[in-house]
């Protein structure tokens, strides 16, 4: 399997955790040190424990969103590599950006951020209604 085919696949594998509500799987996608995150509309998130404790809070919440990711790409140099896609979360858009390091030969996240975009008026009728997840 290519390097960008594995860092895909963990990108695909953070997205199921999210979509099932898995914090155990979630876990698994985040490397042990050095990581951040920023979901929309919150300050940043520094350290392992404090992004973990934001993804037990929401996936375990009654109201979690559902969220779907389109149009995937991969970027990899040596250990480090990022994949920029588009979340559709509840019917919005969100670019988003997944930075993994390679530990121990498996790629471990250590970023994401999202923030909400304007679709164009074609992407607006490509995107999955809000009861989809892909």
């Amino acid at each position: 399997m290519s390097d960008n085919d594995a860092i895909l696949a963990v990108n695909t594998a953070y997205y199921e955790a999210f979509s099932t509500g898995d914090v155990a799987a979630m876990t698994r996608v985040w490397a042990d040190d050095g990581v951040s995150c920023v979901h929309p509309g919150w300050p940043p998130l520094i350290g392992r424990d404090d992004v973990i404790e934001s993804y037990r809070g929401i996936l375990s919440s009654r109201n979690r969103v559902r969220i779907a990711h389109q149009d995937e790409i991969a970027i990899v140099t040596g250990d480090e590599g990022r994949v920029l896609c588009i979340e559709i979360v509840e019917g919005a858009a969100l670019a988003a950006t997944n930075f993994y390091r390679r530990v121990a030969g498996e790629w471990r996240m250590v970023h994401h951020q999202a923030s909400p975009i304007a679709l164009t008026e074609e992407e607006d009728e490509e995107t999955p209604p809000s009861n989809r997840l892909n």
